[in-house]
């Protein structure tokens, strides 16, 4: 049975960068019931930011929390629930501006969010736009940005980017033996190839050891994906 609404809102301006990971970094993070997925043969974690808009919980629009900036780091699950495999990704952690934002995403859905400082931009000439997200920890504003064209494309079946794209369900551990559910609907989405990317990051410090090597990786892939109207449907346990 399809849970409730619990959140609905527009997903807009996705950066994606993409790094390659041995799987081994990423098993103390999986949930219960879950595996780490792969596409062909690679194991990703993705630094995602993009732009919360028009959000509304449970119906109700919350003023100066309907529109703001999120950056996540992210890697891809499954679980095989009736001999069908749910594709999912799970959070390391989950970064926006405002406190009551982390608490209620906490609180009733065992994420990972953190409040930081945060500034996100958007820049559009007749040739090109500069899109960027940038949150400060410790004293340092890390940076994502990308310059692309205007043209965009639909994402290719079987292509990296619906891997990274179209994962619709989203797990989190709630103890040892027991995961958190949801699932996430959205259409498929159109991208932009990018021309020129920044990404300033410390990954040790805002995410861990088992992150360090993150630091002076180069991206296998960065892409922006347009974006749509969401829903997220409340959580259940498995």
């Amino acid at each position: 049975m399809k849970q409730k609404k619990f959140l609905t809102a527009q997903w807009l301006r996705l950066i994606m960068a993409n790094y390659l990971v041995e799987p081994e970094v990423l098993k103390p993070f999986l949930p219960a019931k879950t595996e780490l997925d792969s596409w062909n043969n690679k194991t990703y974690v993705s630094l995602v930011g993009f732009l919360f808009h028009d959000t509304c919980v449970r119906n109700v629009r919350f003023p100066f929390h309907t529109t703001f900036p999120e950056v996540n780091l992210r890697f891809y699950v499954r679980y095989k629930e009736n001999d069908e495999y749910k594709r999912g990704v799970v959070f390391i952690k989950e970064i926006v501006p405002r406190p009551a934002i982390t608490f209620i995403a906490n609180y009733l859905f065992n994420e990972r969010y953190v409040t930081l400082p945060m500034k996100s931009f958007v820049n559009i000439t007749p040739q090109q736009q500069h899109i960027g997200y940038h949150w400060k920890f410790k004293n340092h504003w890390n940076k994502l940005e990308v310059h692309t064209g205007l043209k965009k494309y639909p994402i290719q079946p079987g292509s990296e980017e619906e891997f990274i794209t179209e994962h619709f369900w989203g797990y989190s551990a709630i103890s040892k033996t027991m995961t958190g559910e949801y699932q996430v609907e959205h259409p498929g989405w159109d991208v932009f190839p990018v021309e020129q990317y920044k990404v300033d990051c410390d990954f040790e410090k805002l995410y861990g050891p088992a992150f360090s090597a993150l630091n002076g990786q180069t991206p296998v892939s960065v892409f922006l994906a347009e974006g749509s109207a969401i829903s997220v449907y409340s959580k259940r346990a498995i």
